[in-house]
């Protein structure tokens, strides 16, 4: 019996792996990255808008399927990026499965790391085609806020809330640093890359992904007041967090410098959707 199992395991486990590492696999995986650069397009050129006066669309997911939908043509371009989206989880539960493309790629952290991305990328892909389907899209703010009261309504909530807040800070400020290092062009295939195109990646990633730290660590931090104070109205998030740039010294051109980084990070992804290694290890 246990021998029966654990062959039917080893079989599901050379199924996967077969999949993992088919070539649709592998453009399915890319369309997502791809689909990813759209919507931080979107959500850049949205908070460029909201930096120069106009506020009328929120700066996260929801506003940019909303802007895409207003379109002539909209709902179908959405179903493709909607589409491609679930390449994204899917690639990222098969790194979990076989490991990542890396030299340490099989150590159990780098797996549960992308199995944690895949949960995301998941809600993500079932919270655009509830948006598709009818159900609308909340705001990233309200999605925040929401979260934090329920979980602050059940025992040690408010110390979870505290733990998502700090790992959304940890988070941002990793994106800082690795971006800054030019770590992800340990990601990327660079020796199919001109000189010229590794230059240019390598300005892209450090802009956009220092950009997107310092989004990510702004809504770590409103999470984490909002526990320290117990008052779920203070967290925020992408829109909430990319609006308060504007409330700074700085101004609006600090939301609208913040924001140009957001793209450029979109224009990242089309780069890793080119040339990220989306291969299983083996």
């Amino acid at each position: 019996m246990a021998s029966n199992m654990a062959g039917h395991a080893q079989r599901a486990k050379g199924t996967g792996r077969q999949v993992a590492g088919s070539p649709w696999f592998h453009k399915f995986s890319r369309a997502g990255l791809a689909a990813r650069g759209v919507i931080y397009l979107l959500i850049g050129f949205i908070a460029v808008q909201i930096g120069l006066g106009d506020s009328g669309k929120e700066a996260d997911r929801s506003g940019a399927l909303g802007a895409v939908a207003d379109k002539p043509g909209g709902m179908i371009i959405l179903w493709v990026v909607v589409i491609a989206f679930l390449g994204l989880a899917l690639w990222r539960f098969s790194e979990a499965a076989f490991g990542q493309p890396l030299p340490d790629g099989h150590k159990p952290v780098k797996r549960l790391t992308s199995l944690a991305r895949g949960i995301v990328y998941t809600a993500l892909f079932a919270g655009m085609l509830g948006f598709l389907l009818g159900h609308g899209a909340q705001s990233s703010d309200k999605q925040s806020q929401t979260f934090t009261a329920k979980a602050m309504d059940a025992p040690l909530g408010r110390w979870l809330v505290l733990a998502v807040g700090l790992g959304f800070l940890a988070y941002g400020v990793g994106n800082i640093v690795t971006s800054a290092k030019h770590k992800f062009l340990e990601k990327l295939k660079t020796g199919e890359m001109s000189p010229q195109q590794v230059k240019v990646v390598k300005i892209l990633g450090m802009v956009g992904g220092i950009a997107r730290g310092l989004v990510f660590g702004g809504v770590g931090v409103f999470i984490s007041y909002a526990a320290i104070t117990f008052d779920p109205e203070k967290a925020k998030g992408l829109d909430g967090t990319l609006r308060e740039f504007a409330d700074t010294p700085a101004g609006p051109w600090l939301l609208i410098l913040v924001a140009i980084g957001v793209a450029v990070y979109g224009a990242y992804c089309f780069a890793e959707a080119r040339w990220r290694k989306v291969e299983a290890a083996r």
